[in-house]
């Protein structure tokens, strides 16, 4: 959902239409849905390049497919474990290190970003000092969405020349005498910021940098081996789905690789995972069974604490893809209704306008399905809508 300042990026729907190229499905035995098939008519209706979809229930991987090209416009066939960009579902997996620091006593959910970072940072505003970790992980802090100011701070001409953690340091420190200001109604302003800063307490808590933690906390315990940070393609291979931005006439133009491929590294706690459809089935079912297996990242009340609905979410009109419209959000997670469910569900969208990530999570049927798109925009938005819907309509099991 990294969407309030890639807004601009996004254009019309591309025309072209990709259909019958090759496609990857996971070694596993014939269901009477026939997955693959069903993804290559999406893509075909809504000009997606590449596209995966896995369903998990009760632990495991029911089906599991990945369709197309890794290129648009090439003949590059994607394989089932070829890596895709989560976007902002990174976020969910920040919260859940937040939430092993809780756990440990070395933070507590209402802990302020003062009493964590106040004295690396003299001269921050009263009303940021009082900002919550569970304000920062849920979007009610007051801190705003992406403005011109802060994509400047993102993209200032220091973006590179520090450590992703310095570079935290440094944003938080020029940023730091604003006012933060909760808005009348609904507190909620989806915040990428926010999520910075609370990746900042953690490390300062842990002594540890975010992007070490996420890989040895939750990609080893979890056994994700195709998960990383940052493009989700090799330097200089074309070894994954690349990304892909939106020409002004609505067609596809392949973002390979290097700094223009995904967002600055200060904002990775916000949203700069990526890992094959196999993978990312392993942390949504994890999520679903809200701690009837293992590993245990959290306990079983952290892990619903996590999924618990924080603060109503105003209706957006027009919103990005990938932005929430309605709603609940909970920490890392939104809490939304869906027209083909009967009760609310557990879900998040994540995009840097390049690709796009949907999730749905049942913990009532033990059921988790993800989609993982690399294109960008309201195709991308209504093709994952589609497969979200049609998946769950074929696996959920009625009351």
């Amino acid at each position: 959902m990294l969407n309030g300042f890639f807004a601009r990026l996004l254009g019309r729907n591309g025309r072209a239409m990709l259909a019958g190229l090759p496609l990857a499905l996971a070694a596993m035995p014939a269901a009477a849905f026939d997955l693959p098939a069903y993804l290559q008519t999406i893509r075909a209706d809504y000009d997606v390049p590449a596209i995966a979809a896995a369903v998990v229930k009760n632990g495991e991987t029911v089906a599991i497919a990945a369709v197309g090209t890794r290129v648009a416009g090439e003949d590059i066939p994607v394989a089932i474990d070829d890596r895709f960009h989560l976007g902002s579902n990174t976020k969910a997996m920040t919260a859940t290190l937040a939430a092993m620091m809780v756990e440990e006593g070395k933070l507590d959910w209402d802990v302020t970003v003062g009493d964590v970072l106040g004295e690396d940072f003299p001269g921050m505003s009263e009303s940021l000092r009082n900002a919550t970790l569970v304000e920062l992980l849920s979007h009610s802090s007051g801190i705003p969405s992406d403005d011109a100011e802060l994509v400047d701070l993102y993209f200032s001409a220091e973006t590179f020349d520090y450590n992703p953690w310095e570079r935290r340091h440094n944003l938080l420190d020029t940023w730091k005498a604003h006012e933060i200001t909760v808005p009348e109604g609904s507190p909620f302003q989806y915040s990428n910021f926010g999520y910075v800063i609370a990746a900042m307490m953690v490390e300062k808590v842990s002594g540890a940098h975010w992007e070490t933690m996420i890989n040895e906390r939750i990609f080893a315990p979890l056994g994700l081996e195709t998960a990383g940070l940052g493009p989700q393609a090799t330097f200089g291979v074309i070894d994954a789905p690349v990304s892909h931005r939106l020409r002004e006439d609505g067609s596809l133009k392949p973002i390979y690789w290097g700094p223009a491929s995904d967002v600055p590294p200060v904002i990775g706690p916000a949203g700069n995972a990526h890992m094959s459809i196999g993978d990312y089935a392993q942390w949504a079912g994890w999520n679903a069974g809200e701690g009837k297996r293992g590993p245990a990242l959290v306990s079983a009340e952290t892990l619903k604490f996590l999924h618990q609905p924080q603060v109503e979410t105003p209706v957006l009109e027009n919103a990005p893809p990938g932005t929430p419209t309605t709603g609940a959000y909970a920490l890392g997670w939104g809490v939304v209704p869906f027209d083909f469910a009967p009760e609310p569900l557990v879900t998040h969208n994540g995009s840097n306008s390049m690709n796009l990530a949907r999730i749905i999570i049942d913990p009532e049927q033990d059921l988790a399905i993800a989609v993982l798109l690399n294109r960008p925009g309201q195709a991308a938005q209504e093709a994952g809508g589609a497969v979200l819907e049609k998946l769950y309509t074929e696996y959920s099991t009625p009351d």
